[in-house]
């Protein structure tokens, strides 16, 4: 049986309808915490289970019976990650589950400026220590995030930026497809998929890479604009932004400058047989442009 949480969510639910290709609904179990809203999966004939990482007691009878449990990340920045990814874990070390799938990060690291790459090292090193059979997605830096980094590119023609770095711009929707396959490989029996996994886009552009390519496909020029960490931040705040939110960004950026997301792996493109997305994908097709 495969277990999944986050299937409400756009990527373990992109997942979810990945696996219904691969195997009988009968199958499949999605956790959520309003089990109304997987409702889509229910019509399907996928068994609901509730299940809440902030109420420990419904986990052990929601992961019962689980093969493989597919354990998505906290999708709050502002949450205690750690505290509720323990929760999930403890659970399905009560509830012996075969194999937990974590949907990580590819800058997952203690030393990261960026706080979910923190998050994500504190619960990989969790699974390492609970002594079960463990895969951690390490996914790219989710593309669609682009868009939103980049701001109004086309009326500007800048992408101005507190820090500059590589990042391996990676779509969540490949990274929701390759899940169902790296399940679908371990349900046959494959080795080789245990720890950490890195799942990437095959490169990693700079944000003056990325203007670069913008100038390229629109033929107008764009332009990167390096500015001073503070000065970005107070911007960011007089237009509007909550700056615990660009606090965050900021962090981002900084684990770019860092070098925390410059990694690139042929990985992704092998389990899904061909090219993933790229940067300039994302940003050419977003309702921005």
């Amino acid at each position: 049986m495969i277990v999944v949480t986050g299937a409400t969510g756009a990527l373990n639910g992109a997942t979810t309808d990945h696996l219904l290709t691969r195997f009988p609904a009968e199958e499949l179990v999605v956790v959520a915490r309003d089990p109304a809203a997987a409702a889509r999966f229910a019509e399907r004939g996928v068994a609901v289970r509730h299940g809440d990482y902030a109420a420990p007691d419904t986990l052990v009878p929601a992961f019962a019976g689980a093969d493989q449990l597919l354990l998505v990340s906290s999708s709050d920045p502002f949450a205690d990650a750690v505290a509720l990814h323990t929760a999930a874990v403890d659970a399905a070390v009560r509830a012996g589950v075969g194999r937990v799938l974590y949907t990580s990060h590819q800058g997952a690291s203690p030393r990261t400026p960026f706080g979910p790459g923190r998050d994500h090292a504190a619960t990989e090193a969790l699974l390492e220590r609970s002594g079960l059979p463990w895969t951690s997605l390490r996914n790219g830096f989710y593309a669609h995030s682009l868009a939103w980094l980049a701001g109004d590119w086309p009326s500007t023609g800048t992408l101005t930026v507190p820090a500059d770095g590589p990042v391996s711009w990676t779509a969540r929707e490949d990274a929701a497809e390759a899940a169902a396959v790296v399940i679908t490989r371990l349900a046959a029996g494959e080795s080789g998929l245990d720890g950490p996994l890195t799942l990437t886009a095959d490169a990693a552009p700079t944000f003056a890479d990325v203007a670069a390519l913008l100038s390229e496909a629109t033929g107008r020029p764009v332009e990167r604009v390096l500015v001073d960490p503070e000065e970005w931040l107070a911007a960011q705040v007089r237009a509007g932004r909550p700056e615990a939110m660009a606090r965050f960004a900021l962090g981002l950026h900084q684990a770019a400058a860092g070098g925390f997301f410059a990694q690139t792996s042929p990985l992704l493109a092998d389990l899904l047989g061909r090219r993933p997305a790229t940067a300039l994908d994302a940003l050419t097709t977003s309702p921005s442009r």
